[in-house]
């Protein structure tokens, strides 16, 4: 069966597309990537998604613009679609259905709501395929966070028998899931850790005036010395002490979040390489003490690291140096591209809404039990 999965993450600079041909009946394994691509957004569209999140629109241009980014963002999934089936030289209709994330730009589980952008109605009338939307919702509905919904893929195409391992994913929110070596679902472990890349892209956007939007192979935060004082500040934080099931976004971590560290950086006489190699040395150590706080004792063999920061070998090596295990890859080194995993992980919660099947591990995120998620919006008539 082969499903399209899309997937904007907070950082909003670009819509990832996999398209992944995965058994038609319960199983997951074996699978293959037949194609993935990045579609960039654009900075004028990323600084739209950003202010929007920050509720820098003002009130009177607010709903105009949340419903204009909703079919603009649309129109963007539907392109990245086209584009993936294009790369594989797969005819869209082909496909079994097209499975999408969505951008996020409001996530709130203390108020039982959550917001993607990217109207799956867009999607399956310029694809022509049915499309799975709204994953979180049903989760939330259920007594849920809606997140991290990423570790149901992690456990299911990473777990291996007699080998406990921790998956990390560092998008714009780093995430880690424990798999127990014996595989079993019900004791998987995750959670949202705190910021990654969202901080630190946050701050030099801001530092350079958008300019630069991300530390390319982390070189400005290899150059900075750790401002320990600062670090100390940024470890003190009532989410990271906040037992799991927990999840976070850009409402808590975002642009105003990130001026901030940036206006009390320069205050204490810091350059801007000093504040990302503080926040590098704070995810790395976020990730750690978490790990060692709200995970089960005992070896860890990999830790295998996906999303954006797999690409900062600044803060590989931090987590190499801090990370509780004995080894840190890739996700590439189990057989799943780092920067195609998330992409991936909603092919997979797709094809399961459409065979029925559960596609969520509901102690990682509170739900009462399993659900199938996603809402279905048909194909249009031939």
């Amino acid at each position: 069966m082969l499903v399209i999965g899309l997937m904007s993450g907070t950082s909003a600079d670009a819509v990832d597309a996999a398209l992944v041909e995965w058994p038609s009946g319960e199983e997951v394994r074996p699978f293959r990537l037949r194609a993935f691509c990045e579609r960039p957004l654009g900075p004028a569209l990323q600084e739209r998604v950003h202010r929007l999140a920050a509720a820098r629109v003002p009130g009177s241009e607010a709903l105009a613009e949340l419903v204009a980014l909703d079919v603009e963002l649309g129109e963007r999934f539907a392109e990245a679609a086209q584009a993936v089936a294009q790369e594989a030289d797969i005819p869209l209709d082909g496909v079994a259905a097209i499975a999408s994330h969505g951008q996020t730009v409001a996530h709130h589980p203390e108020r039982h709501g959550t917001l993607q952008l990217g109207d799956p109605s867009v999607i399956a009338e310029r694809t022509g395929r049915p499309t799975v939307a709204d994953f979180r919702a049903r989760d939330l509905a259920a007594g849920g966070e809606g997140a991290p919904l990423a570790p149901f893929f992690h456990w299911a195409v990473m777990a291996e028998p007699g080998e406990a391992r921790l998956v990390l994913n560092l998008g714009g929110i780093a995430n880690l899931t424990w798999l127990p070596p014996d595989g079993d679902a019900d004791a998987v472990q995750a959670f949202d850790v705190g910021p990654a890349n969202s901080l630190m892209d946050g701050v030099l956007a801001t530092a350079t005036a958008g300019a630069e939007r991300y530390d390319e192979g982390g070189a400005r935060a290899a150059r900075g010395r750790v401002d320990d004082a600062l670090l100390a500040e940024l470890l003190d934080d009532d989410f990271l002490r906040r037992p799991p099931p927990k999840s976070t976004g850009r409402e808590r971590y975002g642009l105003r979040e990130a001026e901030d560290l940036w206006r009390r950086s320069q205050a204490r006489g810091r350059s801007l390489e000093d504040l990302l190699a503080t926040l590098v040395a704070f995810v790395a150590a976020a990730v750690g003490e978490a790990a060692e706080r709200f995970l089960p004792a005992g070896p860890v063999a990999r830790l295998l690291v996906g999303g954006g920061g797999a690409r900062n070998p600044t803060l590989m090596a931090a987590l190499a140096a801090r990370g509780p295990a004995a080894h840190v890859e890739p996700f590439d080194a189990v057989g799943v591209p780092a920067g195609a995993a998330e992409a991936m992980a909603f092919s997979l919660m797709g094809r399961n809404a459409l065979l029925g099947l559960a596609n969520h591990l509901p102690r990682t995120t509170g739900a009462r039990g399993r659900r199938i998620l996603g809402e279905l919006v048909p194909a249009p008539p031939a």
